[in-house]
């Protein structure tokens, strides 16, 4: 299935900016309502449904003898025109 990015944007951020911006999506995703992503000229907005199919995924890349990169990545995806669905898997948890 080809891919059509929509938006996307990357910076250098303090953590604090970091947890600024992902409370403000959060609070936006809570509402219920549609989310809008801007930065600079470019901008989308989608309407997440009520359940979502939500991964978190923490990797490394780069030699296995030598430094690499850490990287923990944050998707929600759902299917066009979705109104619902079940969530499967366990718990997710944060400490």
């Amino acid at each position: 299935m080809p891919e059509t990015v929509l938006f996307e944007t990357e910076q250098d951020l303090s953590r604090d900016a970091v947890a600024e911006y992902l409370h403000t999506f959060a609070d936006s995703i809570a509402s219920g309502g549609d989310v809008t992503l801007r930065a600079g000229d470019q901008s989308v907005t989608l309407d997440p449904p009520a359940q979502v199919e939500f991964e978190v995924k923490a990797e490394r890349e780069g030699p296995a003898d030598g430094d690499g990169e850490l990287s923990i990545e944050v998707e929600l995806e759902w299917p066009e025109n979705a109104t619902g669905g079940d969530a499967t898997g366990g718990a997710l948890e944060i400490e």
